[in-house]
């Protein structure tokens, strides 16, 4: 056998002298084989590093694979890394491995990613969907039994099951705070796109708490940014107005750690910030970060639970799960309005 290719199921039937269907039933467990032959293919399989091809033998059956497809918008986001993790929490004693692919938020590199999972015949596909997907191709699958979630944001064109944190409830809390310790102008940091369901959903939070607050919803004071540049220069415009806000809520985490280094910068310590989802070293930060907390690995494990539970034959109305979030105080959304600055 060369060197330089993979051992393969006729090398290991000529290591021990029998034939590849008898390697083949010895591994499956599908058909006779003398204990002495077991033994001796089993000695050769580690001998050589053969590993059998699970997905050709799933596929020459019709079974399903015994892994998991993860379609997430971005590997490097630790969010994401934490809902896997979660999921793996659930799934690991079920014998099932999870596979992960990133669709970089993009429609197609979506669709392709879950083709290639589907090809593979995955026990469970699970998607975080890019804005403007359309999932009216997982139908068929769905049908077939095949159990889908989606996680973070609801999909498209498909009726099934998804998780997602309490995006507008958890926003409504953050904005309240600031507003309960005076301040009156509240500057907003989404992400972007503007049509994202948690952008969407958060903002609706942010203009709950004003309205209940009898704060008129200033346009002004709204910006964007879909990463830590992005929300620098939008925290220096909202900063630059004549009005300014004394307040920023950071529609999210990688938005946060923008804002953060914007009023850094610029030596600001009198802007109070309220962050939706937690940042790393948070409470390192002077003054440490508040923030509205979603449980990432929750998500995760409450998203395994409903595909297993669909594995396993429920074949009830698909749902929606919503995770609770929380407020963690730790010192930046307490500070209070600057002298001068009071309404």
């Amino acid at each position: 056998m060369a060197a330089n290719r993979r051992p393969t199921l006729a090398d290991v039937a000529r290591e021990v002298g029998v034939s590849a269907k008898t390697v083949s039933r010895v591994l499956n467990e599908d058909g006779p084989a003398s204990a002495r032959t077991r033994e001796q293919v089993l000695a050769a399989v580690a001998k050589l590093g053969f590993q059998p091809n699970l997905m050709a033998r799933n596929i020459r059956v019709g079974g399903p694979d015994t892994t998991i497809g993860l379609v997430v918008p971005d590997l490097g986001n630790p969010f994401f890394g934490a809902v896997a993790g979660g999921i793996e929490d659930m799934v690991r004693d079920r014998g099932l491995t999870l596979l992960m692919g990133s669709s970089a938020d993009e429609p197609e590199r979506e669709r392709a990613l879950s083709d290639k999972f589907l090809a593979r015949r995955v026990s469970i596909l699970m998607v975080i969907p890019a804005v403007g997907s359309d999932h009216s191709h997982l139908r068929t699958h769905r049908a077939a039994g095949l159990p889908v979630v989606f996680i973070d944001r609801p999909g498209a064109g498909l009726a099934t099951d998804s998780v997602v944190s309490s995006n507008r409830t958890g926003a409504r809390e953050g904005v309240t705070h600031l507003i309960s310790h005076g301040h009156r102008r509240i500057g907003f940091v989404g992400d972007l796109p503007t049509n994202l369901y948690t952008r969407r959903e958060r903002l609706a939070g942010y203009r709950s708490a004003l309205a209940e607050a009898g704060l008129p919803y200033d346009r002004s004071l709204v910006t964007n940014a879909h990463d830590p540049h992005g929300a620098s220069a939008g925290t220096s415009q909202l900063l630059d107005l004549v009005d300014p806000p004394t307040a920023l809520f950071a529609g999210n985490n990688i938005v946060a750690l923008g804002i953060v280094a914007e009023l850094a910068r610029s030596r600001r310590k009198d802007v109070a910030v309220v962050a939706f989802d937690d940042v790393a070293l948070a409470e390192a930060l002077e003054p440490a970060l508040t923030v509205v907390a979603q449980d990432p690995e929750e998500i995760g494990r409450r998203a395994a639970a409903t595909a297993l539970a669909r594995l396993d034959g429920d074949r009830s109305r698909a749902r929606t799960i919503t995770v609770p979030t929380r407020l963690i105080v730790r010192g930046s959304g307490e500070q209070t309005v600057p002298a001068g600055r009071e309404v």
